[in-house]
This record gives C-alpha cells, structure tokens and sequence, in this order.
C-alpha cells in the first residue's frame, strides 16, 4: 500500500510547538498547505509561490529561512485488515531528509538521521482499525549539529560533517546553498507474515559463451515463533520475453543456477545489454509465498586489471574478458531539489550520454546514492557504473561511536539496495579526501588526525567482504601512487587544467598552483599519462535559453553581477586565463558564450584524445561533469534546461568506437592514428586532406590501415611543411577521413581560434517543419555554427559544428519529452558571421 495522496505540510519554529499536540490525530490540519510526497519542502513553497524561484537572480538567498524552521507533514489513510499473530504491519519510508520524528495516531514510532538509506517501523501495535493519522516532524540540520565539533577541515557549511545528508545541499563550486529537508522518497505499509528477505543478492560467478554459474544468496528474516529453517526458497531466470531458462528450489539460503549458451550483458558499444528477468520466492511449510523479490538481472563478469602481461601499472575495466576503454562523465545530483525530480530527467540524459558513446557514469560522493531509476536505466542502456559512498571534500568523526553507527548502518544497507544493479562496476570510499588531506596536512591547513579514515580503510571494505565481493573497492578517488594522485597508477584527478595544479608531486610536499595563461591550459592534458582519468574537466557557459531563462531583466550582459553569480567557482580568472590561451578574451555576452563553449569542446576533444592514444595504458576517461542540478555555470556538458552545450556534440565524435585522431601541436608535426574500441579488425584508407578557407585542396594523402580490434594504431607522421604546401596555418582546416565511410570524419586546425584567419561567412538556412530538419550551409568556411533554441530539452542529429566552403548539412531535431518544435524560437550563427539569423526572419 503506497501513501502517497492527501499529505499536508506547515512550518514552526523550532520547539515553538509540543510535538505530541501537532502529532495528535485530532489535530486540525485543514488550513495546512498540501504537498507532493515524494517531494521536498522548497518545491512545494515555490508551486505555492510562497518563494520566488530560487534559481532567478539572488532568490535562493531570500529563502535560506526555509532551512531554519521545524517542518510537518501530515495524511490520513484508512486501513481495514486484521493482524494476526503471525503477521506484521512495516510502515516504510523509501527516503527522510533527514533528521525526522515519525508519528503514528499519536503515537512516536521512531526517529531518522540519515538521508541515504530507507527506514522501517513496526507499526502493527500503533495500527486501528478505520482512519489512522501519519505525522513526520523535520527538525533543521543546524539545530540538530549545534555543539557538534566542527573546527576542522569541510568545505562548504561545515554542519554537513554530522548530517548524512546530500553534501551539495550546503553549496559547491558548481551550485547554490539550498538545504532542503522532506519526504523525498515513497511511503509503503507492508504487510509481513512469517518472515521476509532481508536481502536477495544474484551475481555471476563465472560466464562465457557457453556456461554460466549464477548464485543467489538470501537473507531470511523470521518473525518469532517461526525459524528460517521453516522456509522454503525458489528461484526461476526467464528471458526478456518471459520464456523459462532454468528453475531451482531448496531449503537453503544459496542456490546456484547453471545457463547454457548464456546471452551476455555488455555495454552499448561492445553488445546487447541483455537482461534477463529473475524471480526468489519465499514459501513457508505449506508452500504459501510469504515473500518474493524480482529483478532485472544481467550475466557478465567484471574486473579491474591493475597489472598488464608486461609488467606496468593499468587500471583496466574488464567486461566479460574484454579491456574496455571507459568513456563517460561524472554523475552529480539531476536537481538541487531531488525529491521533485523527475524519472524522464533521468531517463533523458543516460540516453543523450549513450547517443554520445558513453559508456561508463561516476556518480560523485557529494550527492546522493542514486534513485532506483538511475540504475535500472543503467543496466538496460548498458551504461557502467562507477559508485562513490557519499562522503566528499571533508574530515569525518569516525571517533564518534554514534556516528560510526549511522554511516555502518548506511553502507550496509546501500550495499544490499545497490548491489543488484548489472551496471554497478566498482565501489568507492570518497571523493578526494585521502589526497586533499595529503595537500592540506603537507602544508599546515590541516593539523588533525585523518578523521574518516576508518570509515574508507577499515568500515566499508569490512562490509563489502560479507556483502559484496563480486567488484572491486577503491578507497577513494583519486588514489594511487606516491601522492595519492599520480599518473603512474591507480586513477588520477587531473586538475592541472583548471585549477592550476602543478605536477608531478610527492607526498608531504608543498602544494604548488600555477593560475596562468600555460599553468591553466587545456594543453598540458597531453603532459598526463595518467593510468585512469576519472575527474578532468573545464567551464562552460550554459546555453542562450537557459541564463536568459533565470537572469532578470537588464541583467543579461558579460560581466554583471548576476552572469558572476551563476559561476560559483570563486576563482573566474582561470576561466579568463583558458579563453585568454585559445580563444581571446570575450568582450561581449555572445562572445562569452562561444568562446566558453568552443574552449570547452576543443579542450576536452585535445584531452580525451591524447588519453585513447595511450590505451590500454590510459584505460578511462570520465569528464567532470555531465549534468547540472541548477542554471549556472559550470564543468557540465549539458545545461540545467537539458540543453546540450558545444562539448556535448562534440563528444559525440570524440567518443565514437572507432576513429581517426591526429596529434598535432602549432609548429609541430603531424602524427596519424586510428583507435578501434570494437571487437573486430577494421581494415580500409585513411584519406587526410588540407583544404584553404577558399575551398582549394593544396595536400591530399590516401593511407591504407588495417588495425586489430581493441587497439590503437599510429600510421604516419607528416610535418607541417609538408601539408601546408606553402599554404598559411591559419587559412586552412585538415579533415582525416575513412574512404569507405566506415568512421566519422575528424576535422583539425593547425593553430588555436585566436590565432586563425577566418573569412566572413553567411550561413543559408532551409527548415522543413514537417521533418523537423534544418539545413544549413555556407559558400564560406563557416567556424563553429550553431544552432540555438528558445525552449528546454530540445536536442540535435549535430549542432556547434563548422561547414566548409559549399557543404550543406541537415539537422534532425528531437524535444525530449516529445514537445513540438517551436521553429520560431530557433536561431542560427557562426563565430566568423558577425550575425544571428532567426529562423523567423525566413518565414516573413
């Protein structure tokens, strides 16, 4: 039975009321507001216009007070059955964020301090039969951690080192404080008889193409006078359109099953990501179902390889016998207001991430463990996994018994929700806190013992070994090596770009920052030989529609206070510094816009890059950060109104499996390569063609290839001599393409925008509503033509792309949510055409 109708919510100040009063089943709530359960408190205010929109201008200040009240929630539902002995009545809350009191017709049942994990109450003493009244009381965050220590190291509102609740709640360099607080998750009566699982746990002991062994654990929960023995376990694998693979039944808790010719699970690009259904029944004596557990479940195998056959470091995700390079992004919260969130935001972006040849997602330790949703779509769309516990950029008290029982309480009970997912690859302790402590310790910012370190050495490995050992544990990320965050092994955070980090550097030694034109440039990705890549990345601006959408009125100019505020990274030269490096300083709003976006896209095209050229040795490259959880100003490659920014399309060629990638510096020469991720052998021509901005071919070279599936292979060196042919570098654009079609073209200038000689373009639109297509073309070399919106989620076949002198190209248009196209609100442009045509100019 779900509670989800008929909730009502109010505000007091904190202990203003005795709680046994609000809680009482008399209690007049009729003038109470109504609220959404699931949900959270700020959603409500905002749909009530009781705030202003916290994401436009400085609103979210004005409701800070929302954080410092006491907050009720109230329903009614009526409940007719009878409990015998041998039943039992759960009332379960999916999600309370966080410190809550729950009530039951008067009646305290039990209290929360934990956001993460779902809570279970024994109800069936506190039940009537008839109406029953349903109060949670929400006590504010700083009133629960007032007096708690908080003078050590925490970035970002230290109260979040007592409060296991979503640390981004309290601000990050990528978003505002906004401290929520609700019933963010459902509501479930269970009735129980007998007994229950207490955990179903399928994973794959080993596969191939022609067996696999599948073991199923369970933990059985009796309710006394009744023992497991007492129970019987049966288990049945159907295939996705429901046909019997096997069956088995015991009186044990583990059961094995054996698979003929198994179908696989894999990820997009190397397979099908099958799921096959599965479904343990519990059955008494009699053989009455007392309980029963379904799922989706994938048969694959996956490993870490940390030691190639000749002997170096690796850090290689290996799927079912085979080295995949893991391409991706990291995963933070989709909402600064998650309960409100809505699956299809989910949904939305793992697809637009797999239409970009993603394969791999890292869901960061400063948020949430992730809804249901995120994982199931994982395992279908065949997107791997890479879990953070949620414990981020901050010192713990692991010398709190109290606390230590919360975060073991969490983690086991994560684990048992998680571990299920086909998708999940590996487990990680914390994001960043073993080598920021390092930096931190090395330079007498931090004068503490590693508080937390027990929790990611000692607590969460402990659990994992009883409860998961199919994946492997990581500490924390990055980690490896003499640092903590060194190329030679382990994974690496590469925040040389960006922030400036000197490297290479040793444990316990100063900490050096270089916030310069060269120590901030994209340019240095190629001085990292990193084993793993799993957080590198650069700003870009949100898209046309989305500041506009949020910034007020007369507002909407580079420089103003309100474009600043929507960059929370308090150091803006460094964005200055990279746009100063490749593009120019922007003088203007729409320059800013282009000149973030292109930097962005072609830094992350130059990094990601060099990391395929290295595989297996480089084995992952997983950009910070896909998604945003507000319209601001950020790492993400697509904006919070699920517009996708320039590296996003980008992405979509430098991720493809298979392609043609030249290495090439200003002055330098020219090496060709071709990367195959697949899993067969590619033979064909590689054609590399220099063509001048006036249309002339002046180099053309056919290259023959063959390379080995799962490989990279470099074909030629040509120096810049040679290709330019007497032409100027900074009038010509080098395509590298197969002759047979059987990879996307790669396109390549031989110096940086700023430095480049573009002609004056004018770009030619023809738009069919009909097909929602657009095409596009030029008689010039138009640079960077893009195509801007006046509506969220609307996506493109291409866009931010350039179009030589007489190409045309046409564009497919989708609306995520399957909304019409509106034409009038589209306008198209192009860095070298000084102009923005509206679509609707066309039609007058």
């Amino acid at each position: 039975m779900k509670l989800s109708s008929e909730w009502k919510l109010q505000w007091f100040e904190a202990g203003e009321k005795n709680p046994l009063e609000l809680a009482a089943p008399y209690y007049i709530d009729h003038f109470w507001m109504t609220t959404a359960v699931p949900g959270d408190v700020h959603s409500t205010l905002i749909d009530k216009k009781l705030i202003k929109d916290p994401f436009i201008g400085h609103n979210d200040l004005d409701c800070r007070w929302v954080e410092e009240k006491e907050w009720w929630y109230r329903t009614s539902f009526s409940w007719d059955e009878s409990l015998s002995k041998s039943e039992k009545l759960e009332l379960e809350f999916e999600g309370l964020d966080t410190f809550a009191t729950v009530y039951l017709n008067g009646l305290e049942i039990g209290s929360t301090e934990n956001m993460f994990i779902e809570h279970s109450f024994d109800v069936s003493r506190a039940i009537k039969q008839g109406k029953n009244k349903l109060a949670v009381r929400f006590d504010p965050v700083t009133e629960e951690v007032e007096g708690k220590e908080r003078n050590y190291w925490c970035s970002y509102g230290k109260e979040r080192i007592w409060a296991r609740k979503a640390a981004m709640n309290f601000g990050w360099d990528w978003g505002p404080r906004l401290v929520t607080t609700g019933i963010w998750k459902a509501v479930h009566l269970h009735k129980r008889t007998k007994g229950k699982f207490d955990g179903v746990f399928a994973k794959t002991v080993k596969a191939n193409e022609e067996k696999a062994l599948v073991e199923i654990k369970t933990d059985i929960k009796s309710f006394y006078p009744f023992h497991t023995e007492n129970f019987r376990i049966e288990a049945e694998l159907l295939t996705a359109d429901g046909a019997e693979v096997c069956f088995v039944k015991s009186n044990l808790t583990t059961l094995h099953l054996e698979i003929d010719h198994p179908t696989l699970w894999w990820t997009h690009d190397l397979g099908e990501p099958y799921l096959y259904e599965l479904n343990v029944k519990l059955k008494d004596e009699d053989g009455t179902v007392v309980d029963e557990h379904s799922q989706q479940f994938g048969i694959r195998t996956v490993t870490v390889e940390q030691k190639h056959e000749n002997g170096e470091n690796l850090f290689v995700f290996n799927l079912n016998g085979v080295r995949l390079f893991a391409k991706g992004a990291n995963w933070i919260p989709v909402h600064s207001f998650i309960g409100a969130a809505r699956n299809d935001r989910y949904s939305n972006q793992l697809e637009l991430a797999k239409d970009a040849h993603m394969n791999m997602m890292r869901v960061w330790g400063g948020g949430i463990y992730e809804k249901d949703i995120f994982y199931e779509e994982c395992d279908r769309l065949g997107l791997l996994v890479w879990q953070d516990f949620m414990f981020a950029n901050a010192l713990y008290p692991d010398y709190n018994e109290n606390f230590m029982e919360n975060v073991r309480n969490e983690v086991s009970k994560v684990v048992k929700r998680l571990r299920k997912h086909t998708c999940l690859a590996l487990w990680c302790g914390n994001n960043e806190i073993d080598w920021i402590y390092d930096r931190k310790h090395s330079d007498g910012e931090i004068t503490t013992p590693f508080y937390g370190e027990q929790i990611y050495h000692s607590l969460i490995p402990e659990i994992l070994k009883k409860l998961d050992n199919t994946r492997l544990y990581w500490p924390s990320s990055p980690f490896g090596g003499n640092d903590l965050d060194a190329e030679e092994m382990g994974d690496r955070h590469n925040w040389q770009v960006w922030h400036g980090n000197v490297e290479p550097r040793k444990k316990g030694e100063a900490v050096v920052q270089d916030i310069s034109l060269e120590g901030v440039s994209f340019k240095n990705y190629k001085k990292d030989y990193t084993r793993f890549s799993s957080e590198f990345g650069m700003h870009a601006s949100s898209n046309q529609f989305t500041l506009k959408s949020y910034i007020p009125e007369g507002e909407f100019y580079w420089k103003s206070d309100e474009m600043s505020y929507r960059n929370k990274d308090h150091f803006h030269e460094k964005g200055i510094l990279l746009m100063e490096g490749y593009t120019g300083i922007p003088e203007t709003i729409d320059e800013y816009m282009n000149y973030s976006m292109l930097t962005q896209a072609e830094g992350l095209k130059y990094g990601i890059e060099h990391y395929r050229r290295q595989k297996p040795f480089t084995a992952g490259a997983l950009i910070w950060q896909l998604n945003d959880c507000w319209p601001g100003t950020s790492w993400s490659m697509i904006d919070y109104e699920l517009l996708p920014k320039a590296s996003y399309y980008y992405a979509k060629k430098f991720f493809a499996p298979v392609m043609a990638v030249i290495d090439h510096d200003p002055g330098e020469s020219l090496k060709l390569s071709v990367i195959n991720d697949r899993l067969t052998s590619i033979k064909d021509s590689l054609n590399v063609d220099v063509v001048g901005f006036n249309g002339e071919v002046v180099f053309s070279r056919s290259l023959d290839f063959s390379v080995e599936s799962n490989s990279v292979t470099e074909l030629a060196v040509l120096s810049e001599e040679e290709v330019l042919n007497g032409a100027s570098a900074s009038k010509v654009i080098v395509r590298a393409y197969a002759a047979t079609g059987s990879f996307e073209e790669n396109r390549y200038y031989l110096r940086d925008y700023k430095d480049m000689n573009y002609p004056a373009a004018v770009v030619e639109i023809e738009n069919n509503e009909a097909e929602n297509t657009i095409t596009l073309s030029s008689r010039e070399l138009a640079r960077f033509v893009k195509v801007d919106f006046n509506q969220s989620g609307v996506t493109c076949s291409d866009n931010f792309f350039d179009l030589l002198p007489g190409e045309s190209k046409t564009i497919n248009l989708c609306q995520l949510n399957g909304e019409a196209i509106q034409f009038e609100g589209i306008s198209v442009s192009s860095m070298n055409s000084r102009k923005t045509i509206p679509i609707k100019e066309l039609q007058r």
